[in-house]
């Protein structure tokens, strides 16, 4: 099968049959970030794995080439000048391959259109599906990334608030569908609870989905590879972002 054979245009044909009950709207998990108390869902058996696996080989033939290196490593100076004790300050910091698939003129947009990639991260029934988990409607027009973690790889404790964005600054929603190789040991998310980071999640699945309620405080751990695998390692993570959608005014 070619890299754009395996990449379904259309969300919905990745699902598995429990997959399809949240598309209709008839599963359990419906609304579940709706409740404020909750940030976070992790649901697996959503995405059917053989062709969960079908996409990531896709990936690898179309889109690693084209990926660039996002390196944020620690500032030496968040030490040496530092001028009191106990006064930490630690920004953003992360390693990780990735592609932002919203710059038209890329390469790595071309590729990811070519193999259907911005088809499916853009289709109807991603936006439903998501729009179903969030419990409110969601803006159609969203962004799209694709991330590729090796060995070592990670993200630092970030919230992903956006404050000088007018439509992002009193929230919106993150999905990320995770697409691992069979040499990756362990990837995880932790995030806070009652403002420590208490909660810790494998996220290293194939077909594994993660739905974000932002902002909050989080991280992703380094990528562990499998003893004498570090070379076949990556776990990639395709990401939509969606703005809620504007409320109408009453006449």
């Amino acid at each position: 099968m070619t890299a754009a054979g395996a990449v379904p245009r259309e969300f919905e044909d990745l699902l598995t049959r429990e997959g399809r009950r949240i598309l209709s709207g008839a599963a359990d998990f419906c609304g579940a970030l709706a409740d404020p108390r909750r940030r976070f869902l992790r649901l697996e058996g959503m995405v059917a794995a053989g062709r969960a696996e079908k996409l990531r080989r896709a990936l690898e033939t179309g889109l690693l080439p084209h990926l660039e290196t996002m390196a944020m490593p620690i500032p030496p100076e968040t030490i040496w000048e530092m001028q009191h004790d106990y006064e930490e300050w630690l920004p953003k910091t992360a390693r990780v391959r990735t592609a932002y698939l919203e710059r038209k003129r890329s390469a790595a947009y071309r590729a990811a259109a070519e193999i259907g990639l911005i088809d499916l991260l853009t289709s109807e029934s991603l936006a439903v599906f998501a729009e179903n988990i969030a419990g409110r409607k969601l803006d159609r027009k969203n962004g799209q990334q694709a991330l590729c973690y090796g060995p070592g790889d990670y993200a630092g404790p970030h919230n992903d608030h956006h404050p000088e964005n007018a439509r992002a600054a009193s929230g919106y929603l993150d999905l990320h569908l995770s697409l691992s190789s069979k040499a990756v040991d362990h990837q995880y998310l932790v995030y806070a609870k009652g403002g420590h980071f208490t909660e810790m999640l494998p996220v290293h699945g194939l077909g594994t989905l993660t739905i974000y309620r932002l902002p909050f405080w989080h991280y992703t751990t380094p990528l562990l590879a499998r003893p004498e695998q570090e070379a076949k390692a990556r776990r990639w993570v395709l990401l939509a972002t969606y703005l809620y959608a504007r409320e109408k005014k009453s006449a």
